[in-house]
Parts: structure tokens; C-alpha cells; sequence
């Protein structure tokens, strides 16, 4: 039940020594003789997490879907050992927020060295998504709209790939329209290391916000035919959080 989730106070060292260790000893054994590590320091955080920000998430776009569940916002760990042969777990966790399977998607990553987050922009052609069908009436706005919201030089910019791959530091959409438009899946990410105190602290949540407030003007280039109105109804009634 949701009520039995606490209220996210910021995340522990032993999430990030946990995936440490994970990557040292991924087994079956271990993973087992962990498992209430697991569930504290990985599930419970990343569900606390989930419930505090999910306001956020049903303000802005009530169909991204918010539920502190796996297959919902959050990502199994195990592998498939048929693809995956003597490695039976993700040496990371990812929480995510999407409408559904194939959307651009806002993410959290945990690994051993700390978080990544952002969003994560499905630029096929694939059914429902719109970034990619946007794109040449809509280049000018786009980049405008980088501008407008302090967008340029914030982000790395990857490649999505079974290990995303860093296509450019510090994105400005003027230089790398070319390449981004090119890449069918990519992420506008940042990261934060575990040396970093902030982590620690309730305030990575709003940190967290206040990116994905950012990159919500973008996400309306993902999903709305009239994007430029839907950042305005954005502005009206809830601003930039800065």
C-alpha cells in the first residue's frame, strides 16, 4: 500500500555500495543473501521517491504514469541468462515516467557512482510519437524554446544503445541539430556523483524537479501536435521551477 511508503528523504550511501558490490558478486547467492539490502536501500528509496514526485508528474501531464511499481516506474533488475550468460542482474536501477512502452520518458538511473536523470526522446517513427514528425515544421521553435529555458550547455547528450554512448558534453541544440536529429533514441541527461552530499539530502528532489520542469518544454515537442501551446498552458499554470 502506498501508505506504508515513507516520504523520500534523500537516498542512502548504501544504494550506491550496494550496486558496488553487486557488480562484484553477480550471482544468484548473492543477490539472495541481499535481498533485504534490496528491498531498503533500492526498492523503498526509489518508491519514496516515486510517491514525492508523482504531484509533480499529474499536475503537468496526468497520463504519464505515476504507480511506485514495477513494470509501471520501475525497472526489474533480473536479466534474462538466455541473452545474458553468467550475469543475472542489472547493475543498476532506473525509474522512469511514461505513458507508455514506446513514449520519450523522464528517467532516474542509480548505479554505484550515483544518479543520471533526464529524459529520454524516442525519435523514430513509431506510432503515437511525435518528435521526430515535429521536427521539420517545428526547428525554429525548438530552438527557440532550448533558449528560452536555459536548455543549452545543461545536458550531456548520448546515443541510446545497450550502453548509451556520449554523443556531445554540455548540448546546444544550434551546433548539434544535425546529430540529434540523426539519433533515434537519446538522452538529455545530467549526472550526480555519490561524493556529492546533495544526494543525501531531501533537497535531490527538487533538484530533480526543477530538471524536469526544464525538459517538460521539450517533452511537449514528444507528444503534442501544437507544442508551442502546450508550453504556454505549462507556463500559465505552473512556470519554470527554478
Amino acid at each position: 500500500m502506498i501508505s506504508e511508503i515513507p516520504p523520500f528523504t534523500g537516498f542512502s550511501p548504501e544504494t550506491f555500495k550496494y550496486f558496488a558490490e553487486l557488480s562484484e558478486n553477480n550471482s544468484f547467492s548473492w543477490f539472495t543473501e541481499n535481498r533485504e539490502r534490496y528491498d531498503n536501500y533500492v526498492v523503498m528509496i526509489s518508491k519514496s521517491f516515486i510517491n514525492n514526485i508523482s504531484p509533480f508528474f499529474n499536475q503537468i501531464e496526468p497520463k504519464i504514469n505515476t504507480e511506485p511499481k514495477f513494470d509501471k516506474t520501475m525497472l526489474r533488475m533480473n536479466l534474462d541468462i538466455r541473452f545474458s550468460p553468467g550475469a543475472p542482474y542489472r547493475t543498476y536501477f532506473l525509474i522512469h515516467f511514461r505513458r507508455f512502452k514506446k513514449d520519450s520518458e523522464f528517467f532516474l538511473f542509480i548505479n554505484k557512482k550515483g544518479i543520471e536523470y533526464g529524459l529520454m526522446i524516442n525519435n523514430t517513427l513509431a506510432n503515437e510519437v511525435l518528435f521526430n514528425k515535429n521536427l521539420p515544421g517545428h526547428k525554429d521553435e525548438l530552438v527557440e524554446t532550448f533558449n528560452k529555458f536555459d536548455l543549452n550547455g545543461n545536458f550531456n547528450f548520448y546515443e541510446m544503445k545497450r550502453t548509451p554512448e556520449l554523443l556531445a558534453k554540455n548540448f546546444n541544440i544550434e551546433k548539434d541539430f544535425n546529430r540529434m536529429a540523426l539519433t533515434k533514441l537519446f538522452l538529455l541527461q545530467k549526472e550526480i556523483s555519490k561524493d556529492s552530499e546533495i544526494l543525501y539530502s531531501p533537497d535531490i528532489l527538487l533538484e530533480v524537479i526543477k530538471t524536469f520542469s526544464q525538459l517538460f518544454t521539450v517533452y511537449c515537442f514528444c507528444v503534442s501536435h501544437n507544442p508551442l501551446a502546450m508550453i504556454e498552458e505549462f507556463e500559465n499554470q505552473i512556470g519554470l521551477l527554478r
